[in-house]
């Protein structure tokens, strides 16, 4: 389990919520020429309410999103606050050392002759494409156990998930991996692929969904040599994130959505296999029009539509109706409403918790992007129980 710097007790969860957030040690030493932001935190607008049934004020959002807070006419969302595809502060090759970059030349084949970063997520681990002297190209992450702790740890699960996933799941396969006491370093499948843009475009949500069927519909039950926790045990924590939070809208409501949230104990039971953490920059495009889903960190078992369920909030915030999609799509159409509106309550008040967190240097737009997401996931729940 890895803390998420927000509240002690909140650390279960699933990627971006909770694979934060260290102190600036577990990456500076690797990048004295990059920009950083000040660790900071963020005082709320004067339009966001402030929390107070706890034992102090939580500030309850970011200044980017005030104009989401009207509560005497239509909500208006802001747009995704975050700069498309540059949000890592990540290592990079070179500051690997020379005999790790040596072993992974030798799985390569071939020396490096280049290596392009991948700058969108929210971790600081290396994430980098290699150009071969022979013309191949490599996918690697790589990250210390000395100074990235929490991040190398998450790869070393990611590597576990990897093992076990199944061949005809829709992702990257696992090509080899490297570790010794100080570093960890793996390989997946590298295929020609473009990111998901955002606002979302329809074409590019459908390909998304589609794999998510796949998955529910090939991995009901999910394969039992995964051996994987339920998403409820997973999320059981989540609930308390409503304590001495306010929501952004609808304040009178507050106690619906936390009876909301702990119903999820009995409302998000399922058998099928579960991502955990479907989102634009998990995603990637095929040239044949196929998206296949990266960053296996979080899988679990759970309902066969709560991955798109998660995936269809951040694109209700960028104005596709989601609804009609819903309406459209059999595994969501057969979703129970009463489940639908838990989870929404859920991710509302862990990532509206998450999103009041101080800012980490190595990641500077994850609060926004957390506050964000919790503040759309609020507004779809108010539009569904009609507040």
């Amino acid at each position: 389990m890895i803390d998420d710097g927000v509240e002690p007790g909140f650390g279960a969860g699933f990627g971006v919520i909770c694979c934060f957030l260290t102190g600036e040690d577990e990456f500076s030493s690797f990048s004295h020429d990059a920009p950083r932001e000040p660790n900071r935190r963020r005082a709320p607008p004067l339009s966001h309410p402030v929390a107070t049934t706890g034992d102090a004020p939580t500030p309850a959002g970011a200044g980017v999103l005030t104009p989401a807070v009207r509560q005497d006419g239509p909500v208006t969302l802001p747009p995704y606050p975050v700069p498309p595809l540059d949000t890592a502060r990540r290592l990079e090759w070179a500051h690997l050392p020379p005999w790790l970059r040596d072993e992974i030349e030798a799985r390569c084949g071939a020396p490096v002759l280049g290596a392009e970063s991948i700058e969108a997520g929210f971790t600081p681990g290396m994430a980098t494409v290699l150009t071969c002297a022979d013309g191949s190209r490599h996918f690697v992450k790589a990250a210390s156990h000395r100074a990235q702790r929490t991040f190398a740890a998450s790869y070393v699960v990611e590597v576990r998930h990897l093992r076990t996933l199944p061949p005809s799941a829709p992702a990257p396969a696992l090509l080899w991996v490297l570790e010794d006491p100080d570093w960890i370093a793996f390989s997946t499948t590298h295929v020609d692929a473009t990111p998901v843009e955002r606002p979302w475009r329809r074409v590019d949500l459908e390909a998304c969904l589609d794999a998510l069927a796949t998955i529910a519909e090939t991995f009901t039950p999910a394969p039992r040599t995964m051996d994987l926790p339920t998403f409820v045990s997973e999320t059981a924590a989540w609930p308390q994130a409503w304590q001495g939070l306010t929501p952004p809208t609808h304040p009178e409501r507050r106690d619906e959505a936390v009876e909301l949230a702990r119903r999820g104990a009995e409302l998000l039971t399922g058998e099928t296999l579960v991502h955990g953490d479907v989102r634009a920059d998990n995603v990637l495009l095929l040239d044949d029009g196929r998206a296949w889903l990266c960053d296996w960190n979080w899988p679990a078992t759970g309902p066969a539509w709560i991955d798109s369920m998660m995936l269809l909030a951040s694109a209700h915030g960028d104005g596709v109706d989601v609804e009609e999609v819903m309406a459209s799509r059999p595994l969501l159409r057969e979703a129970p409403s009463e489940a639908v509106d838990s989870l929404l309550a859920l991710m509302a008040g862990y990532f509206l918790r998450a999103g009041c967190g101080s800012v980490p240097p190595n990641s500077p737009h994850v609060r926004d992007h957390q506050y964000w997401t919790g503040t759309v996931c609020w507004l779809w729940l108010a539009e569904r129980r009609r507040w």
